[in-house]
């Protein structure tokens, strides 16, 4: 991979939860390639069996704020890729970032949304982390080959 550090945006509704971990795994795993930031489509407030879940992992994000999109779009930044975390009818939803950003979406069950017993949404919430963290390492892996960011 070149030395220039590619950014990207994860979206989801709240950035509450599934938003939260894929930029922590993603700055955790590619720090050195990659600048992760996420976002909302509405304000939210940080899930806090998501926090506990990524703990176990040793990665903390107790201290993240929610951020929405539009604080993003303030912002100005240029993202190389701008990837959804939610389902694909919310995803529908994000704007167009400016710039050359791709438009990637990847789906993943809301934590936010899981019902039982507190024990129940943890190990539910776990298995959304894992996948997460493998898809992480997938993008990280297709994203360092040579040509990636030539389209």
């Amino acid at each position: 991979m070149s030395n220039i550090k590619h950014r990207i945006l994860f979206v989801c509704i709240h950035n509450s939860a599934r938003s939260q971990m894929a930029e922590a795994f993603l700055n955790h795993l590619a720090g050195d390639n990659f600048e992760a930031e996420s976002a909302g489509l509405e304000p939210g407030k940080l899930n806090p069996i998501v926090v506990e879940a990524m703990q176990e992992v040793d990665i903390d994000i107790s201290a993240n704020k929610t951020k929405t999109v539009d604080d993003m779009l303030q912002k100005g930044t240029l993202y190389s890729a701008v990837i959804t975390v939610c389902d694909a009818a919310s995803a529908e939803a994000c704007p167009l970032f400016p710039g050359k950003a791709q438009k990637i979406g990847w789906s993943f069950p809301d934590p936010s949304a899981l019902t039982g017993s507190k024990e129940d949404i943890l190990e539910k919430t776990r298995q959304v982390r894992d996948e997460i963290e493998e898809k992480i390492k997938v993008f990280i892996e297709e994203a360092s080959a040579p040509g990636y960011w030539i389209k």
